[in-house]
């Protein structure tokens, strides 16, 4: 079984991914939160700097693009190719508003002719392996025979799913029916994503379907990242949370910035300590560094691990 990080946006960047592998590591694949080509196809400074050279980084990592313009996703693929990746992903489950709003991520499941026609293009030209993220429709479950209907149609060099519909977010439960679908019917190697909080949640999967062969952890890992190596010890946690401030400091030129994105992080991580609430009120409305570090001090002092 191959583990997956997911990308999650602005949460998962390359300051991120580095230390998670050298803190914890016991993942397989990195997937980048996605980056959407412009119509001047250019990468911006931010961009460059997360889609660092392929061999620069000491680990296995894939780019993601967001796009419903065929030719701007090729114009990604040929970067990503370039800078010496050797698969493409492709979000098209992405329950953002905005995103929605604009006909990508998962508004691209609106308009199933659409979908076909851009696979289509893509297909006929692209030059390195592509791999889909998707759900399973935008407002019900029984939308997703017809897009994966479309999806068979083409090579996808593997497909996640993540077994909810856009309206879902991430709330509610996901429709392991509609999963079950997906291994019967699916010509492509499948990945699973979805609700994977711990190892015993993965056993699950991988006793249900032994024929998949790639988990992919987002929030359950973010707050336990040490889960796939025997789980996280408070100790290695701070060393990985110290660094991690160190480097946004110096990257966001600032404390605020770095506190804000540290933050994100704590949203996951808090529930994980006991009795958290108090400390956590105060460590969210902080914007005071010094202030900040010493609240996280005292949060790895008194607060054991549940």
């Amino acid at each position: 079984m191959r583990y997956c990080f997911a990308p999650m946006e602005g949460l998962t960047d390359s300051v991120y991914r580095r230390l998670h592998h050298h803190f914890f590591g016991g993942v397989d694949r990195y997937y980048m939160p996605f980056f959407s080509p412009t119509m001047h196809r250019t990468l911006s400074a931010k961009e460059s700097r997360e889609l660092p050279l392929a061999d620069s980084v000491a680990f296995s990592a894939v780019p993601q693009v967001l796009t419903k313009n065929a030719e701007d996703f090729l114009w990604a693929a040929e970067v990503c190719k370039e800078r010496g990746y050797n698969e493409v992903n492709l979000n098209i489950g992405c329950p953002s508003g905005t995103v929605v709003a604009k006909g990508k991520g998962a508004g691209m499941l609106a308009d199933l002719d659409a979908l076909d026609r851009f696979f289509d293009t893509v297909f006929s030209s692209a030059t390195l392996p592509v791999s889909v993220k998707t759900r399973l429709g935008l407002t019900q479950s029984e939308e997703f025979p017809a897009v994966l209907a479309i999806l068979n149609r083409y090579p996808i060099a593997e497909l996640t799913v993540h077994p909810r519909v856009r309206k879902q977010f991430y709330q509610g439960a996901v429709d392991m029916e509609m999963f079950h679908y997906a291994v019967r019917n699916s010509k492509h190697p499948l990945c699973y994503n979805g609700d994977l909080f711990s190892l015993s949640d993965c056993e699950k999967i991988k006793n249900a379907y032994p024929q998949i062969q790639s988990l992919m952890l987002g929030r359950g890992l973010i707050a336990d990242p040490g889960m796939l190596v025997g789980g996280t010890k408070k100790e290695t946690l701070k060393a990985f949370h110290d660094a991690l401030l160190e480097e946004y400091l110096v990257l966001f030129g600032g404390s605020r910035n770095a506190m804000f994105r540290l933050k994100e992080n704590w949203s996951y991580l808090l529930p994980r300590f006991e009795n958290s609430e108090k400390l956590g009120k105060r460590l969210r409305k902080t914007t005071d560094l010094p202030e900040y570090k010493s609240i996280v001090a005292e949060i790895f002092q008194a607060l054991p691990l549940k």
